[in-house]
């Protein structure tokens, strides 16, 4: 139990501090242009922020829907990073869908609370062998507190067999 926690807080400290930076350049170069920043992580909930600037806006002087995307699928995705590290498993994004409720003029806040939902997936992909589907919630917020946009992302989570040599 005692490695679990040091292999969570070790992923914590990764995307929370000055080392995401290099896991942006190393694994989501995009994500390092779009600015993308993880101010808030533990094992049930995601905030992923991305700022509104030059790089990140569309001709109609709003966020591009695609950086919105970006952002939302991080903080789903850095959950199930977090739920399946040292369980050989294969995750994958099988659907999302997304609704728009208001242009993004300024830095969005993605938040992301599925992380028991997350963990659950896991755990039947674990015992049963079979791929399990997880649909998971993340809802962006302007400064404002007003809600821009909501994303629904599938996520497939299957444990690797092992090869024998």
């Amino acid at each position: 139990m005692k490695n679990k926690e040091i292999g969570i807080n070790k992923i914590i400290r990764i995307f929370t501090t000055w080392r995401f930076v290099f896991f942006l350049l190393w694994k989501l170069p995009m994500g390092f242009l779009a600015r993308l920043r993880v101010p808030v992580l533990d094992t049930e909930k995601a905030n992923v922020t991305v700022p509104y600037n030059y790089w990140n806006k569309n001709p109609f002087m709003s966020m591009y829907f695609a950086v919105q995307a970006m952002a939302a699928e991080l903080s789903t995705g850095v959950l199930a990073i977090l739920h399946t590290d040292g369980k050989n498993m294969s995750i994958l994004v099988t659907s999302l869908k997304s609704d728009y409720y208001k242009k993004a003029t300024t830095k969005v806040n993605f938040i992301c609370l599925d992380g028991d939902k997350i963990l659950t997936a896991v755990e039947e992909a674990i015992e049963t062998g079979e791929a399990q589907k997880c649909v998971m919630n993340s809802k962006g917020y302007d400064l404002h507190g007003v809600c821009v946009s909501e994303f629904q992302i599938t996520w497939s989570l299957k444990q690797r067999r092992l090869v024998k040599k």
